[in-house]
């Protein structure tokens, strides 16, 4: 029998092993690149072995098998299994070179000299009191495909990939058994996936010797990488979802049931991608071993309880339905801006430096903001960003269905309680899930904690009531994200929301609170302009100050920032002058800032169609 076809030890980096993680335990068998903070699924799962495996590798195309694990060649073959040259671990892309500097104490945002109201910085049409036309004669570019340049990965067989899983987690499952026993306490984490490592290793290298026998020819270093891989997603992580979830290029993962799945990267529309599982029912084992990985022991899905909301490694967020569906749907929603800071956004065009200075000054000046905007437009990466300018020795709480914010872990604030909704199992007499803790159920107790500000991830449902309570009898400074398509719908959302709350809500009453509560309304927006070969952009397009209750009983709104569409700008820019100026004065705001009537944008928001050109 041959050797196992895992080791190259003429590459370097194969050389380079054992990795810290294993070094500590002894180990380094065997390289595999993986974080110690993975939880898989051979942690939970175990099945009883099984005998006579299907031979179903083959060195070309598998009849009537998807022919590839994975999107792309570079998310196919990790160090784990290198037998050729180690493909690198995937990178975020290269940040922008920063052209706006983050203000620091006694020296707030600043920017050049804005211009006179009358004049038109370069770049800039004269206003003409109307609309731009939309150009009558558009080039459109088709958009770069980032798929058809890379190679397409070695094909796999999933059923054999799915045999030679379930013989190792039982194999795996008696070894932790009799190291439990013999050292009378649990096995680490680390100490399992070594030894799993070193199991798929063997169990490759039996398959592939017993192909070669049947077959006359053996599978080639890389089938046997990829089969290794897809062996360790199986186990450890996300199955055949890993290579998406690997690539940080990709936004979103939709999937309408196993075989029709769908994926967005960065300024692409969405393409399709092979299936993800064999069937639905392998579909929901999968959604249900993550559950067991990620749920932290109370988040399941099944007949029972048809949904499941998940954080996944790397802030990814993860949403399934099943039974009240025609087939497993689920979507994956990937933050790419981790650690953002309103430099950052100056740079993302998602500001610009007069409207950062802004939001800075009112953070400082504990103003009450509330962040709106569709899904996807970037509310919580904003949400993130204005909280980077909270006095770094504020002690904050933040409260999410799941962990999205993490500005817990930043680094920037250092007294942060972060507070995680719960699901429950059960049912109690009052209908509610036992053990269930809602945002609504949490903010008492986050009140008696002695927070100096709160911070909802996002507001949903009738917890805007006691937020809004929060932000009228705290000292100020709270903030939070709602869903709402335009930001003439925001007041309505509210009042929505405060009706959920209870039948003694009224309309009225909403609209009180809502007056009272709140100080600005930022509104994010997107145009999306993929489909002819442009990109989405994604920005601020309103600020509007909560000024009180107007005549009709509605809150009053003074739009302090917004579009010039005469300009054909969609972006915020400044308009009318806030009540609270002098407040944000005190909190280092120059208020000559708000005189220019193009703010620091040096020209409009290039679109394919509309906008000014």
């Amino acid at each position: 029998m041959r050797g196992s076809p895992m080791r190259d030890t003429t590459d370097p980096a194969a050389r380079a092993w054992p990795p810290a993680e294993e070094a500590a335990h002894g180990g380094g068998a065997e390289p595999f690149a993986r974080p110690a903070q993975e939880v898989g699924q051979a942690d939970f799962l175990v099945a009883p072995p099984t005998t006579g495996l299907t031979t179903g590798l083959t060195t070309g195309p598998v009849a009537g098998a998807p022919v590839a694990v994975g999107p792309v060649a570079t998310n196919v073959g990790p160090a784990d299994f290198t037998v050729g040259p180690v493909r690198p671990a995937p990178v975020p892309p290269a940040p922008v070179p920063p052209t706006a500097a983050r203000p620091t104490a006694g020296q707030p945002w600043s920017v050049a000299p804005p211009a006179a109201p009358a004049s038109v910085p370069a770049g800039w049409a004269q206003p003409t009191g109307a609309a731009s036309p939309t150009p009558s004669a558009l080039p459109v570019l088709p958009a770069p495909d980032p798929w058809s340049s890379r190679p397409a990965p070695p094909a796999i067989d999933p059923k054999v990939a799915r045999e030679l899983k379930r013989q190792v987690a039982a194999e795996l499952h008696q070894q932790v058994s009799w190291l439990t026993t013999s050292q009378g306490s649990e096995v680490d984490r680390a100490t399992r996936r070594q030894r799993g490592r070193a199991l798929i290793e063997e169990a490759v290298a039996r398959w592939s010797d017993g192909y070669a026998q049947t077959h006359g020819a053996a599978p080639t270093r890389d089938q046997d990488r990829a089969l290794a891989e897809a062996v360790y997603d199986l186990l450890f992580r996300a199955g055949r979802l890993q290579p998406y979830l690997d690539d940080p290029e990709i936004e979103n993962i939709l999937i309408n049931g196993c075989d029709d799945v769908w994926v967005s990267r960065v300024h692409q529309p969405l393409r399709q991608v092979p299936p993800v599982a064999d069937s639905d029912a392998e579909l929901i084992e999968l959604l249900q071993d993550l559950a067991r990985q990620h749920g932290g022991g109370e988040r399941s899905l099944n007949t029972a309880s048809p949904t499941l909301a998940l954080r996944l490694e790397g802030g990814m967020r993860l949403q399934a339905m099943t039974e009240v569906t025609p087939r497993p749907y689920v979507a994956i929603r990937r933050h790419r801006v981790a650690s953002a800071t309103l430099a950052d956004m100056v740079n993302l065009g998602t500001v610009d430096a007069t409207l950062a200075a802004f939001l800075a000054a009112a953070i400082r000046a504990r103003k009450n903001v509330m962040i709106t905007g569709t899904q996807g437009v970037g509310k919580t990466s904003l949400l993130r960003a204005m909280a980077a300018e909270i006095p770094p020795d504020e002690r904050i709480g933040t409260l999410e269905s799941e962990f999205e914010l993490w500005l817990h872990t930043l680094g920037h604030l250092r007294q942060v309680v972060p507070m995680e909704a719960r699901e429950g199992n059960g049912e109690r007499v009052d209908g509610r899930a036992a053990g269930e803790l809602t945002i609504g159920d949490l903010i008492p107790a986050a009140l008696r904690m002695t927070l100096s500000r709160i911070i909802v991830g996002e507001v949903r449902s009738g917890e805007v009531v006691p937020m809004l309570r929060v932000m009228t009898n705290g000292e100020g400074g709270s903030m939070c994200t709602l869903h709402a398509r335009g930001p003439q719908m925001v007041v309505d959302r509210i009042a929505e929301l405060c009706l959920e709350y209870g039948s003694h809500m009224t309309d009225t009453l909403a609209y009180r609170l809502a007056a009272n509560a709140l100080d600005l309304i930022v509104h994010v927006s997107m145009v999306d302009e993929t489909a002819v070969g442009g990109r989405r952009h994604r920005f601020v397009s309103h600020v509007m100050e909560v000024t009180g209750l107007g005549e009709n009983g509605r809150p009053a709104l003074n739009t302090v920032f917004g579009p010039r569409p005469d300009l054909g700008e969609p972006r915020a820019v400044p308009h009318t002058p806030p009540n609270c100026l002098d407040d944000l004065r005190r909190a280092g705001f120059d208020a000559g800032l708000l005189q220019s009537a193009y703010g620091s944008w040096s020209a409009p928001l290039a679109l394919r169609i509309g906008g000014q050109r």
